[in-house]
């Protein structure tokens, strides 16, 4: 599990202390959201897999094949760039599309922090922020940077 994906389950897990029809809503889009971007990322896969199987055999014939036949039909030459045009563009559609969700996730993340954030100062309070001491070693003057 993947840093972010370790943030999104902490954030669902707080969310749960909020007693909210928000908070439903949150969870749902978000469990949605990660269900898209595992199939976009099988399909990102598969396009990848398919892209590589694709130029091995167009290499392969061209590269060791020793029989290779020079004058191959036009159409089956169209239709091998067809085929590769077809996966590299659904290739760059699907990239587009993870980071699609990608940006609605990071939305739906910021609005649990939000949740949270509120949560926590009703429960707790406002935070109290104490100064920083500044710890700078050599220095006489202590004056802020500035």
């Amino acid at each position: 599990m993947s840093e972010h994906e370790k943030h999104t389950e902490f954030l669902k897990r707080c969310i749960h202390y909020h007693e909210s029809d928000r908070r439903l809503k949150l969870v749902e889009e978000i469990a949605r959201l990660q269900c898209d971007m595992r199939c976009v990322r099988r399909a990102v896969w598969l396009m990848a897999i398919l892209t590589a199987l694709l130029m091995a055999g167009v290499g392969y014939e061209v590269i060791l094949a020793d029989n290779f036949p020079y004058n191959i039909p036009q159409f089956v030459i169209n239709l091998i760039c067809g085929l590769a045009m077809g996966i590299l563009f659904s290739l760059l559609g699907f990239m587009g599309l993870g980071m699609v969700y990608r940006w609605k996730l990071n939305q739906r993340r910021e609005e649990c922090r939000e949740l949270v954030t509120g949560l926590l100062e009703s429960r707790l309070g406002k935070p109290v922020t104490a100064p920083v001491p500044d710890n700078r070693v050599g220095e006489e003057d202590a004056s802020p940077v500035g």
